[in-house]
């Protein structure tokens, strides 16, 4: 987890760096629902490479967003899920959303 020095002083620039690229939103909006395994998560990202997938998921891991939980099975079970922390980011992207479709209505008109 990032140190207050770390942060910036503004909250909007501190909500940005934790979450602030297209990935890690989305990758929040799935958790919101669900726990996943990297691979469904994969997958439901098109375009997102391996790579960038689990740098952002160490990061999140890092900065306390999300658990990853490893079940001791053959072949070992990975599952990604929001944290405490992560999920008292609902509001935020529940109003992302209603903010999207009002915008994609007013195109409409």
């Amino acid at each position: 987890m990032k140190t207050k020095g770390e942060l910036p002083n503004c909250p909007v620039a501190t909500t940005v760096a934790l979450i602030g690229n297209k990935w890690k939103l989305l990758i929040i909006r799935n958790l919101l629902v669900r726990s996943w395994r990297f691979n469904e998560l994969h997958k439901s990202l098109d375009g997102i490479s391996q790579k960038v997938l689990t740098e952002n998921l160490r990061q999140m891991e890092a900065d306390g967003i999300i658990t990853r939980t490893v079940y001791p099975e053959v072949p070992p079970r990975v599952e990604y899920a929001l944290s405490e922390l992560g999920e008292s980011m609902r509001p935020i992207l529940d109003s992302m959303q209603e903010w999207g479709n009002n915008y994609k209505a007013t195109l409409n008109n």
